[in-house]
């Protein structure tokens, strides 16, 4: 799951408490442990644990094995926000550096050059547009 910097700030002030990414990612990935997951339409998913909802959007990724990724990102040199969903890894660092982490197999392969983001995991990568109250009929199915 990648963030928009909206989410990101939502995330900060609502769980997280500090800047820190891995520590607004720990806390994202205990929120998503604890929550129900709706798929509103084929691009828009809610997470919702009843008194907050994640608010995402699915993007569209390539199924790649790791050496054709490292071949993608071989020769980025400044350093992106590099998210490997299946192990929980979170980054901010150069690309080639952060695949050394990831064990082989084939991936969701995900990458935004202009944002300086990468994602990495076994489902399709969502983008969180905002963390909120959960509405009414989100709470009810709690």
């Amino acid at each position: 799951m990648l963030l928009t910097r909206h989410a990101k700030e939502r995330l900060i002030k609502r769980l997280a408490k500090k800047k820190k990414l891995e520590l607004v990612y720990s806390r994202l990935w205990e929120f998503l442990d604890s929550s129900v997951k709706a798929n509103i339409n084929e691009k828009v998913v809610i997470f919702t644990d009843g008194r907050k909802s994640l608010v995402c959007t699915r993007l569209d990724c390539e199924r790649l094995s790791l050496e054709e990724i490292k071949g993608r990102v071989e020769g980025i040199k400044h350093s992106y926000k590099c998210v490997f969903f299946d192990g929980r890894l979170v980054r901010e660092t150069v690309p080639e550096k952060f695949l050394e982490l990831v064990p082989e197999g084939v991936y969701c392969f995900y990458i935004n050059r202009e944002k300086g983001s990468l994602y990495i995991g076994s489902e399709p990568p969502l983008l969180a547009i905002t963390f909120r109250p959960a509405k009414k009929n989100e709470r009810r199915g709690r």
